[in-house]
């Protein structure tokens, strides 16, 4: 093969230091994969290389993608990698009512989201493609459904879920594309955003079940995921309420 050629070992996980992406981080490896893993910590970045078993076949980047200087700076550390798999997980929501909200935080959400997965895949696309390897992008149920007081959060899964279904069509036959929408799961989520601990109880998944699913879809070719039977009932539920009654219920749920 005529010049650098993607290593076709080599994954890309945003956020990589928490929820999901820790644990596609220990999966990851298990399936024999070297990593690059980012976050934005240095202790909870050291604290997951000690617990993975080779530390030393991996690579770490800190980085704000909430900043145009840290997605670039991902990028390029990628690009030296010749990464061959992308698993856009990093993500964050701000709850509360629109405008108590400062609109930088608004635009954070969005940043982080949504156009930093997608400024990555475009980047990275070449050397994925040389692989014919993947992308997962973690997305949320919320993304089917508007939220009363996670507004943008939803606006931005909303944009991910139809840009990476639209991905895994063009892409299709080169690399594998897996969107995945879980709904309320333990990840640290609800702390990062201020939202209550009440809301949702009953449908949370365990992280563990989501990020096996993400893996199995993966091994089947890609595709859209909604994992485990409780997130599968609540999409369910989703389709058939109507929407005005939907966001009646959502925003007395998730009212402030």
């Amino acid at each position: 093969m005529v010049g650098n050629p993607a290593n076709p070992n080599r994954a890309l996980v945003t956020g990589a230091t928490g929820g999901f992406g820790r644990l596609f981080a220990r999966m990851l490896e298990e399936r024999g994969h070297r990593l690059l893993l980012h976050g934005r910590d240095q202790a909870r970045m050291d604290a997951l290389l000690a617990e993975l078993a080779r530390p030393a076949d991996h690579a770490a980047v800190l980085a704000d993608l909430a900043d145009e200087a840290g997605v670039a700076a991902l990028i390029r550390a990628s690009r030296e990698h010749r990464v061959a798999g992308l698993v856009n997980n990093a993500g964050f929501g701000l709850w509360g009512r629109f405008p108590d909200v400062p609109a930088e935080g608004h635009a954070d959400v969005l940043r982080v989201d949504l156009l930093a997965p997608v400024q990555l895949a475009h980047a990275l696309l070449p050397s994925i493609r040389e692989a014919r390897g993947f992308i997962i992008n973690v997305s949320s149920l919320a993304g089917v459904t508007p939220l009363p007081h996670l507004s943008t959060y939803a606006a931005a899964k909303a944009g991910l879920t139809f840009w990476s279904e639209a991905l895994r069509v063009e892409l299709a036959g080169a690399v594998r594309v897996v969107t995945l929408a879980p709904g309320p799961s333990p990840t640290g989520f609800r702390a990062v955003s201020g939202m209550p601990e009440r809301t949702g109880d009953f449908f949370r998944q365990p992280a563990e079940t989501v990020v096996r699913a993400a893996l199995a879809a993966l091994d089947r070719g890609g595709g859209m995921v909604v994992p485990g039977w409780r997130h599968r009932l609540l999409r369910l539920l989703q389709a058939v309420t109507p929407t005005p009654l939907a966001l009646r219920l959502m925003e007395r749920a998730l009212r402030p």
